[in-house]
């Protein structure tokens, strides 16, 4: 699986979030930094190329969906950043959050049940 960049992360969450939509239905959910018609339709493209999306023909027009689940991504992105980032640890991870203050205790305590519960 690629790595995708920014706008077309942007462009998967709303395709996720449609299940399937033409481009005009895509550029109607950018609020900001909104790209011309035929850049967007190119970017789709691209997705499609690197095996994210698909399209159904109607005439000139196609409509996309999502061939690549959410879930799978995140998993993906989530595992890459915590190697890169976090040098391969979650312990490190939880850490930054908590020192960041993005994390509250309570939260923590939360995960911790949900922990202690799996086990």
């Amino acid at each position: 699986m690629q790595k995708l960049t920014n706008k077309e992360e942007e462009i998967m969450q709303i395709l996720w979030k449609l299940k399937k939509a033409f481009v005009k239905d895509v550029l109607a959910e950018i609020t900001e930094d909104q790209p011309h018609y035929n850049t967007l339709s190119t970017i789709i493209r691209n997705l499609e190329d690197k095996g994210f999306v698909a399209h159904n023909a109607y005439g000139n027009t196609h409509q996309y969906f999502p061939i690549v689940k959410m879930e799978d991504y995140r998993k993906r992105f989530m595992n890459t950043a915590i190697e890169t980032y976090f040098n391969n640890s979650y312990k490190n991870m939880v850490s930054f959050f908590a020192e960041e203050q993005k994390i509250s205790a309570e939260e923590l305590r939360e995960i911790l049940a949900i922990i202690e519960k799996k086990q």
